[in-house]
């Protein structure tokens, strides 16, 4: 893989092992297999992030459950057919693994950048408290022609700068990986819980197209 193309996603957590390994899918005979890891946040929450973990970098029939573990790769996205709709699913491409006994830097725990395109127009909204917020669609690049489409979310100053950013403008993105639990709404009479997952932004430069 070209060297350039995974220097343009590059995500780093260290957190605890929270499940189980479910099988995803394989290619070329390599299964590929899905676990969750909570990453602390510095206010005392947790992240529950997906990483998509080869059967050939761990051994995916033990139970990890508990154990800390540093994962090293990028944040990749997929299709998932539903029906008549396509859901957009993320989850962290672990190339190296790394066990932990102590850790105590938790400043370090999620990292992530970003080098990419903007593929929609950005969402620039206040929320009831009057905070400003900025949702954005980054197209990160791939070898082989295809892309990662990474959901963003930026706050402030960074909101408020994002808003003016144009479609096909090339912008680079430092900040952690994030989940968050919302409601989708399915029918009149049903609801579902689900999480969703973004990058949420701490510095950004954007490059005009």
């Amino acid at each position: 893989m070209s060297e350039k193309m995974i220097e343009n996603n590059k995500v780093n957590v260290i957190g605890e092992i929270v499940s189980g390994f479910t099988f995803s899918h394989e290619v070329f005979g390599e299964g590929f297999y899905m676990v969750e890891v909570a990453v602390n946040r510095l206010s005392d929450q947790a992240d529950t992030i997906p990483l998509m973990v080869s059967e050939r970098l761990l051994d995916v029939h033990q139970d990890y459950t508990g154990r800390t573990i540093e994962a090293i790769g990028q944040f990749r996205s997929y299709n998932r057919h539903e029906g008549i709709k396509n859901r957009l699913m993320l989850s962290i491409f672990v190339r190296e693994v790394h066990f932990m006994e102590e850790f105590t830097d938790y400043t370090k725990t999620n990292q992530i950048f970003l080098d990419g395109y903007i593929c929609k127009q950005p969402i620039y909204r206040k929320t009831p408290l009057g905070r400003e917020i900025a949702d954005i669609l980054l197209a990160v690049n791939r070898p082989y022609g295809k892309s990662d489409y990474i959901p963003c979310i930026s706050w402030g100053r960074n909101a408020r700068y994002a808003s003016g950013f144009e479609v096909g403008a090339r912008v680079r993105i430092w900040g952690r990986v994030q989940s968050r639990e919302y409601t989708k709404k399915l029918s009149e009479t049903e609801c579902e819980k689900r999480v969703a997952y973004e990058v949420s932004i701490s510095k950004m430069e954007c490059e005009e197209a």
